[in-house]
Formats: C-alpha cells, sequence, structure tokens
C-alpha cells in the first residue's frame, strides 16, 4: 500500500534548519521519494495523509533500555518479579515505546529466568528481541544478555556477578554464548572512589568481545568506574554522570561514546514531591539529586566539548524513568548546553552509529519508512517530540 505525507516539515537531527513543504512517498514499507510538497511526483494511486503542520522526525532510538522492567520510584524491587511477571512488563513498554516514536531499543540490561515463551534460561530481553523480530508493533531490539557485575553492587539473583576477573571474562562470554548482541558491564562498586575491576581486568573482556565481533558497553555513573572504561578502551560508557575534562579528551582519543541517561535525575526530582521515600523526598535527598543533576550537566558540557560520540536514552527500568519518556532525555541534553538538533542527533542517528546499525535514526530515500510525526517544530521547541500524532513503522 502507498501513502503519500503531503506537505509536512522534516526535522533530521543533521542541522538546526527545518525543512517545510515537504511531501514523501512510502510503498511497502520504504521511502519512495522525498519532495518539496510544490514538485511532487506523480504518487500514482497512493492514500494521502495531509501532514500540514506537522513534523517528521527519524524513528527514535532509546540507546539505554530496559524492555523487561517498569520504572517508577520502586524500579529496583520491580527486578525481583517473577518471569511472567518480567515479559508483561516488557510487552507494555513496547507498546509506550512505540507510540512515542521510539523504533530502536538498545537493552542493556535484563533479570535472568526461565522465558514463560520459549523455556530457556538466558536474560529474558533476548527472548523478546527473537520474537519480536519483523512485527512493527514491537521496537528494533538489540540487547546486551544480564548485567555482569561485582558480587554484592546489586541485589541478590538480579545479574550475573563475578568474584574476580577471570569469572568476569567468563561470565561476558556466557551473554555472547546465550546470543546476547553486545557485552553490559558494571563499573560502578560499593565505594564510590574505587573502580570494582581494573582497567586490565576490563580490557581483556573487551579484546574476547572484539574478537567475537561484539562491542563492550559498561555503566560508570562514577568517576572512577568512567577512567578505567577510558583506560580499557570499551566501546561505550553508559551514564558517565562524573567525567572530567580529561576523561571525555581520552574517550575522544579512544573512540569511546557516551550514552547520556539525564532523564534519571530529573525523575528522581520529581520524586521529591511525588514519594516519601527518604532519599528523595528529605532535604539531605534532595540536595544529593540536585548535586549529580549539576555534575551530570557539567559532564555533558566535558564529552560535546571534546567531541566524544553522544547518544542518549532513559535508562527506563534499570532506572526510574519510563518507556515513554526519551523527550525528556532531549529536553535534559538541551539542558546541558546542546542545541536542540545536536540533541535530536543522539537519540536518532547518533545512538545509531553506537549500535552499529545504519538504518538506525535515518531518513533517506531508499531507506526503511520509519519515522514519526509531531505537532510543533523540535529544533526549537524540543517538547514537540511529546506530541506524537502518527507512527509510520514498516515491517523490519
Amino acid at each position: 500500500m502507498k501513502l503519500l505525507y503531503r506537505d509536512a516539515a522534516l526535522a533530521d537531527g543533521r542541522s538546526s534548519a527545518l525543512a517545510v513543504g515537504v511531501s514523501v512517498l512510502v510503498d511497502a514499507g520504504h521511502i519512495v521519494w522525498i519532495r518539496p510538497t510544490d514538485a511532487e511526483e506523480d504518487p500514482g494511486d497512493a492514500e494521502v495523509i495531509d501532514a500540514g503542520g506537522a513534523t517528521i522526525v527519524p524513528g527514535m532510538v532509546d540507546c539505554h533500555s530496559h524492555l523487561t522492567l517498569p520504572g517508577g520510584s520502586h524500579w529496583i524491587d520491580r527486578g525481583q518479579d517473577t518471569p511472567e511477571q518480567l515479559v508483561r512488563h516488557a510487552e507494555h513498554n513496547a507498546k509506550l515505546q512505540t507510540h512515542a516514536g521510539v523504533r530502536w531499543a538498545r537493552d542493556v540490561g535484563a533479570p535472568v529466568g526461565v522465558d514463560p515463551v520459549d523455556g530457556r534460561e538466558r536474560a529474558l530481553s533476548l527472548g523478546l528481541r527473537d520474537r519480536w523480530g519483523g512485527h512493527k508493533e514491537y521496537p528494533y531490539v538489540r540487547a546486551a544478555g544480564t548485567w555482569v557485575t561485582k558480587a554484592g553492587t546489586l541485589p541478590a539473583g538480579l545479574a550475573a556477578e563475578a568474584e574476580d576477573g577471570d569469572e568476569l571474562l567468563r561470565l561476558a562470554l556466557q551473554q555472547l554464548d546465550d546470543g546476547a548482541d553486545l557485552v553490559k558491564l558494571y563499573l560502578d562498586g560499593p565505594d564510590p572512589e574505587t573502580a570494582p575491576w581494573t582497567a586490565n581486568e576490563v580490557q581483556r573482556v573487551v579484546a574476547a568481545a572484539h574478537e567475537r565481533g561484539a562491542k563492550v558497553t559498561a555503566h560508570a555513573g562514577r568517576l572512577s568506574g568512567s577512567r578505567v572504561c577510558a583506560d580499557a578502551g570499551v566501546d561505550c560508557i553508559e551514564h558517565g554522570f562524573e567525567l572530567d575534562e580529561d576523561c571525555a579528551r581520552l574517550m575522544k582519543e579512544r573512540g569511546i561514546a557516551l550514552v547520556s541517561t539525564l532523564t534519571v535525575l530529573k525523575s528522581w526530582q520529581t520524586f521529591a514531591r511525588t514519594t516519601t521515600i527518604d532519599r528523595f523526598a528529605s532535604d539531605e535527598g534532595r540536595g544529593r539529586v540536585a548535586e549529580r543533576w549539576e555534575a551530570a550537566r557539567q559532564s555533558i558540557k566535558h564529552a560535546h566539548a571534546a567531541g566524544v560520540l553522544l547518544g542518549a536514552g532513559t535508562d527506563f527500568g534499570g532506572g526510574s524513568a519510563r518507556a515513554n519518556q526519551l523527550a525528556w532525555e532531549v529536553e535534559a541534553l538541551v539542558e546541558s548546553g546542546l542545541e536542540p538538533w545536536e540533541a535530536l542527533a543522539a537519540v536518532t542517528w547518533k545512538a545509531g552509529e553506537i549500535l552499529g546499525e545504519p538504518e538506525a535514526g535515518q531518513i533517506r530515500e531508499g531507506g526503511h519508512a520509519d519515522f514519526f510525526l509531531v505537532h510543533g517544530d523540535p529544533l526549537t521547541d524540543p517538547a514537540a517530540l511529546w506530541r506524537v500524532w502518527r507512527v509510520a513503522w514498516t515491517d523490519g
């Protein structure tokens, strides 16, 4: 079936310029042509969608997702839900994401359990990825398996826990054996001043994963972990809330990307009013969150100034955000000094580069018709990304 989206605007995250008076012809899930509305080619028998006043945006990439978890102020507790409950959370999250303009989900940690559908015991995200492929009502998924951590760092039973460097390597490769697309290490530990693994131990994992054609990303909310990641040459750092200029410079030199998750801290700020949880609602808790927010904004400025490849995600599920809140991350990046078009790039084509998926976050002739339409101009008003009018997904 042919569809002609007529007289829209177009924001592709490549520049600050909004194209207006644009028509896009879609046939069989692919973009046939993109033309000025006053110079359209014959669309044949295409159904015409009057897109006047709307802006076409590439399908977004949530570069830091946890599909099996619902988020909210009790997000840590939800990791103990049963596999059946976790899979149900994921089904709901898929609807939230796709309706919010998110086409790709990079899952960077899921609990291990016996999948209630396929019966396999592994990170539950892997079965979801396999089942959801080829269905446009679900996001495309790339998944890291479960978190690989130092024993005692996360709640018992949530992650793959290693006691030493040899076990760290074994458990990381186990994720790839289970079918993961990438490896996720956890570089925060009980002592915020000391990373739980050395650069040499992490580098062994990086070398082994690269030998198998896979990338390694690492959770590092503290500077200590980020420094180890930079020294070890991981492919990407998640969060990076405490980067300094030297760490950002080394990341750029070594081609290490950063995935921002400022939405976590924005959501914690709201919990000061909507919960009675002491770490958020007390004066001391509010102060700590405010300090971390300012440090995280400064980290983004350091990374941006250094030219680090910057993607973005919500950390929904594994953090407190929800699956349909990627627009919040774009707004937070703008608050941290990025231009709106740069923030949009971080959730579209730059996130696609981190994924290693050339089609992700792109709008081009001949490419997949994976885009959505919003009311307003996200290049001057990032809040427009909340105002989704219509999604145009292809069966991938």
